[in-house]
């Protein structure tokens, strides 16, 4: 009987692990990116979906219309002192290293400040970084629906009293590549340079 036990154990520890492994890399143990994949999902959970936003030139635009070719999705405010300037600069290096590799990514910019970041303001922010940039608004409720996508966090801070137009953004800070016609592929964070961001996405890219 003992037996009998020690190998039904043996069986449950395996089954474990394998179950593990097979959440933690998605449920697909198919997978034609796994050679690519560095970010993990515990638990297979899903990123991205549909949402509703206002691009740059005032424009409705869906998911379905912006993702129309490999893009780079970031969730940030133009107001935002160092981490959004840093991180959105870096990912326009790594999209422009890609391009000059013959590889195009679109590179997004998804504000969560709607109340100061209008289209007008993310048209100038965007230009700076690069030309390819598109810069993405819309109401509190649809900005919230795409966080709630990307399962982004973000918390507006208290301001000064007297100074309710200066406060601050807490939010999280990666970077998301999302093919058409498959959805999310990817999550980077900020940790990465330009270059290896570049490397990463490239992979990804030609494994399609």
């Amino acid at each position: 009987m003992t037996r009998y036990y020690a190998i039904g154990a043996v069986v449950a520890v395996v089954v474990v692990i394998v179950a593990t492994v097979f959440l933690t890399m998605g449920g697909q143990p198919d997978d034609k990116y796994a050679q690519c994949r560095v970010g993990q999902v515990a638990g297979g959970s899903k990123i991205g979906g549909p949402f509703t936003l206002i691009d740059e030139d005032g424009r409705t635009v869906t998911s379905e219309d912006l993702i129309d070719e490999p893009t780079l999705l970031y969730f940030g405010y133009s107001f935002c002192p160092d981490v959004c300037p840093l991180d959105n600069s870096r990912n326009a290096d790594a999209v422009q290293i890609l391009e000059d590799r013959g590889q195009i990514v679109k590179p997004v910019f998804i504000s969560i400040d709607p109340e100061r970041d209008t289209p007008e303001l993310l048209k100038d922010f965007t230009d700076r970084l690069h030309p390819r940039m598109i810069g993405l608004t819309g109401s509190m409720e649809q900005v919230k629906a795409a966080s709630k996508a990307y399962r982004t966090y973000f918390k507006k801070q208290e301001p000064e009293p007297g100074d309710e137009e200066y406060y601050l953004i807490d939010h999280s800070t990666f970077s998301y590549l999302v093919f058409p016609d498959e959805g999310f592929i990817e999550f980077f964070r900020r940790d990465l340079t330009p270059e290896q961001m570049a490397d990463q996405i490239g992979c990804f890219l030609e494994a399609r």
